[in-house]
């Protein structure tokens, strides 16, 4: 038997050798890894304080669990004219609008709901609402329609207007019905306010451009009014419904008839008057119940009350009744309301409210930090008796002592004059009345 040749047995055994080198080096590696990272583990939990974790010896890591975000805390408010707080929104609330029959209050969140409360509620304890639901959107806006069958909304991502049709249950209740199409896309800019007439005739939607449109209620555009303001920071229907009026960076409050035939066609929108006097830029306006009287605020640091009823087609221009200085608006944009009466104006910056009365032009009342944020709506009820503000999660309600005050004043004049008694017993059922409400709130001057 022949033996293998030397030169192959060496290359063989150095071959074999060669390979169990190179298996020894790889296990040493791992292992002296391994010992890296558990030394490592170890160090870096006792330089955080914290004990080893027993976890980390098992061979599959549990997830880390997913931090809970804790909801904020309901901005708190106390006040001796505070009404009612209404709390049912879970997010900000945006807007809110008073029914024309005086019976709900409508008012949408960034929760994407509208909730729908009932007035009578709301000095009692309980405040209920119905809730209807914004599907894959919010609304920003929120007007009844007048006969209080339906609202509409300006939605946020969809920047269109959707219909909400009223259904009354046998409950009582109401279900709430989304239109199937909302609105076509037509303004090219964010949307500062939207409106139905009460005629039901027309809606007024108004962009930050220059833009307005008039709708009818079936979603077609019917004008389109170029403001010439530069850009619009507010825009509204009057309550009588035919004028459409806008402010903005020019130091004027724009009026425009909105015109219909004999037969509730639409006609065309023409101008009828302006409110000149401020020296700077209006950050808002408001009318009367009877739309007989208007107010505005403006960046000069005054607000002023305008009496509109007059003869624009004979070229007869509003007259200027009272002129008040409010500083705030010299620095910060301002929100007005004015009572149906005109008696009482309210004045809003950041989350403060302030009251005045118009006919001497003084300051009343002072509502301080009444929300956690600024305030984005505020307005009086259809009686003139609440006030109602919002800018967080809550709406708050306030006592109106200063319309109750000029009730007295204005009772009080009246009795002087009368000559007849049943005028003279009925004017003074009202001065009762209105001194009785004060004494119950402690507002009663003596």
């Amino acid at each position: 038997m022949e033996l293998p040749q030397m030169p192959e047995l060496m290359g063989l055994s150095l071959l074999l050798g060669l390979l169990a080198l190179v298996a020894t080096a790889a296990v040493a590696r791992g292992w002296l890894r391994a010992e890296e990272e558990t030394s490592g583990r170890s160090a870096g939990q006792k330089a955080n304080g914290c004990p080893p974790d027993k976890s980390l010896k098992s061979k599959k890591q549990k997830p880390q669990q997913r931090i809970r975000k804790e909801k904020p805390q309901q901005h708190n408010f106390t006040h001796r004219l505070l009404a009612a707080a209404l709390k049912s929104h879970s997010g900000n609330i945006t807007c809110m609008d008073f029914s024309s029959n005086g019976k709900y209050l409508a008012t949408c969140a960034d929760d994407r709901t509208v909730r729908i409360w009932s007035t009578k509620d709301f000095l009692q304890r309980e405040h209920r609402s119905m809730r209807a639901n914004v599907d894959l959107d919010h609304a920003i806006l929120v007007r009844f329609s007048p006969d209080c069958r339906a609202f509409i909304i300006w939605l946020a991502n969809g920047d269109t207007l959707r219909v909400f049709k009223m259904i009354k249950r046998d409950d009582g209740g109401y279900t709430f019905m989304a239109t199937p199409e909302d609105f076509p896309k037509k303004h090219k800019a964010p949307i500062v306010n939207i409106g139905i007439a009460d005629t039901g005739k027309f809606i007024m939607t108004a962009s930050s451009d220059t833009t307005i449109l008039i709708w009818n209620l079936k979603g077609q555009v019917l004008s389109t009014i170029n403001t010439n303001h530069m850009n619009n920071t507010y825009a509204a229907i009057s309550p009588c419904s035919r004028f459409v009026a806008s402010c903005g960076f020019t130091p004027d409050v724009k009026v425009w008839e909105v015109c219909f035939g004999k037969k509730g066609d639409f006609q065309e929108v023409v101008r009828a008057f302006e409110l000149k006097g401020h020296s700077a830029a209006v950050h808002f306006f408001a009318f009367s119940n009877d739309s007989r009287r208007m107010a505005s605020v403006s960046k000069d640091g005054t607000w002023k009350l305008w009496d509109t009823d007059v003869e624009y087609k004979k070229q007869q221009d509003p007259y200027l009744l009272r002129t008040g200085h409010f500083e705030e608006a010299s620095t910060v944009p301002c929100r007005l309301a004015l009572s149906p009466d005109a008696q009482v104006l309210a004045l809003a910056s950041g989350s403060s409210i302030h009251l005045y009365n118009t006919r001497r032009g003084e300051k009343e009342e002072s509502f301080e930090q009444v929300h956690g944020e600024c305030i984005s709506d505020l307005s009086f009820d259809i009686t003139g008796r609440l006030l109602a503000s919002c800018g967080d999660r809550a709406v708050r309600l306030f006592h109106n002592t200063p319309g109750y005050r000029a009730v007295v004043e204005e009772m009080q004049a009246l009795l002087k004059r009368a000559s007849n008694e049943s005028t003279r017993q009925r004017l003074q059922q009202q001065l009762t009345q209105a001194q009785e409400a004060l004494k119950n709130l402690g507002a009663l001057k003596k």
